[in-house]
This record gives structure tokens, C-alpha cells and sequence, in this order.
């Protein structure tokens, strides 16, 4: 788990960070996956992931076992406290957040509200 300065935090798992070098070894252009919140989706939110190179200044940081994700500030308000999981079982692999500040979600568990 990692926090910022105002103590929000996020973790990754090691499934996630496994899946996340996985990835980045077919992008050698591209050194960190972004995690960022959108308006959206069915429920009002929705996860956006990006393959990136640079962070700027203000993101959260968050490294584990040789991968990198990014979070800006105004995404961590939503985010904070969740955690980024890498899920492959019989209904497919993806990354999940189980994020404790969702109040309903739909039922592909791409979008949320709060």
C-alpha cells in the first residue's frame, strides 16, 4: 500500500503487478500503466487504463515488483483506499479495482458511483 502526502492510499496486487510487466515487456514504448477515473459508464464513473512513458509531477507512484501505476490527484479522491487486482478465471482475465468508496456498480464492473 502506498499513500500520498494526505494520506490517501492505493495497493496493488502482486497478481497485478505480474500482469502489468507482462504487458509492458510487448510495449517497449511504454513503461507505466495510468489508472484514472472518468465521468461515464452506466453508474456515472468509469476505470480508465493507459499504457504511458513519463508521469507528471502530482501523480501517486505506486511501484511493486518491477511495475509502476500512476494515479493523478483528482482520480486518488476516488480511488483511495482500493486496491488494483489482475483476475483470470472461467468469465475471462482483467484488472479489477475493489474500490471501498463505490456505492453501486454495473454489472461488468467497468463503471461505479459513489
Amino acid at each position: 500500500m502506498i499513500k500520498n502526502n494526505e494520506g490517501k492510499s492505493f495497493t496493488v496486487t502482486e497478481r497485478a503487478a505480474k500482469r502489468i510487466r507482462e504487458i509492458m515487456a510487448d510495449e517497449p514504448s511504454c513503461t507505466m500503466l495510468r489508472l484514472a477515473v472518468e465521468g461515464g459508464g452506466c453508474s456515472g464513473f468509469q476505470y480508465k487504463f493507459d499504457l504511458v512513458d513519463t508521469s507528471k509531477g502530482d501523480d501517486l507512484k505506486i511501484e511493486r515488483d518491477g511495475a509502476t501505476v500512476l494515479i493523478d490527484p483528482m482520480s486518488l479522491e476516488f480511488l483511495s483506499g482500493s486496491e488494483l487486482d489482475f483476475v483470470d478465471d472461467i468469465i475471462g482475465a482483467s484488472f479489477q479495482v475493489r474500490n471501498p468508496n463505490a456505492t453501486a456498480g454495473c454489472g461488468c464492473g467497468t463503471s461505479f458511483s459513489v
